[in-house]
């Protein structure tokens, strides 16, 4: 099956030229030109990847990413910008993109970030598919169950997000070894560019505040100073 791509952008001619080289990459592509289209593109088709401008005419890219992420499942997200603080960057990973590029951009690099993705997901699928499918791991009052992908803490339900579980479920399955922020950029997002490590902070706070009783005084994501951070190997289940 070909994968297909939405393409969520406000500038035609740009729209166009991504989606014609799409097409000669074996791609399919449809266009929305603002967000709202975009999300009811989303609702009434399979997409593969998004490509989301963060400017656009009736919403903000930021916002339209999150309910993209807010649907469920895993779907790449490359977004598309005239900014490129660091800001920016940050803002958008933090809120599920997985990859980032400044305009004016090159379409070379725009199919190689695309096709990086496509192995991403491939690759993914193959872990996922390795892995038993009711995986349950218990540490202390934790429990996460991925055949479900559900965690639960003193018997009680949290909601995490996609990128969360899969944070969580990545220091659970290594109990007392310690990842740099880098390290953990590359395991669990799947790139390792500078100035995205506070990405990991952002998201290990708010973990923490998920499932901790005390997150300034965390018993299971613990902070190894000047090194990053560990999942702990001293809880009982």
């Amino acid at each position: 099956m070909r994968r297909r791509v939405l393409i969520i952008e406000d500038e035609p001619d740009i729209a166009r030229l991504v989606r014609t080289h799409l097409n000669d990459i074996g791609l399919d592509a449809d266009i929305a030109e603002d967000g709202m289209m975009g999300l009811q593109l989303f609702g009434a088709s399979e997409y593969h990847l998004v490509i989301l401008d963060l400017m656009l005419p009736d919403t903000d890219g930021l916002s339209i990413c999150r309910k993209l992420r807010e649907a469920g499942g895993y779907l790449p997200i490359l977004m598309l910008t005239a900014k490129s603080t660091e800001l920016d960057r940050v803002l958008g990973l933090e809120v599920g993109a997985d990859d980032y590029l400044t305009k004016p951009f090159s379409i070379p690099e725009l199919l190689a970030r695309i096709k990086a993705l496509f192995r991403r997901v491939d690759a993914l699928s193959d872990k996922q598919r390795e892995q038993s499918v009711d995986e349950v791991i218990r540490q202390g009052d934790l429990l996460i169950n991925t055949a479900q992908h559900k965690v639960t803490v003193q018997g009680k339900e949290v909601e995490l997000t996609a990128k969360e579980f899969d944070l969580l479920l990545f220091f659970a399955r290594h109990p007392g070894r310690v990842f740099s922020r880098v390290q953990l950029l590359d395991q669990v997002w799947g790139y390792n560019h500078d100035g995205y490590e506070h990405t990991v902070n952002s998201h290990i706070n708010r973990l923490r505040s998920k499932i901790e009783a005390d997150p300034s005084k965390p018993d299971y994501i613990l902070t190894v100073w000047g090194v990053g951070y560990k999942f702990s190997n001293e809880l009982r289940e």
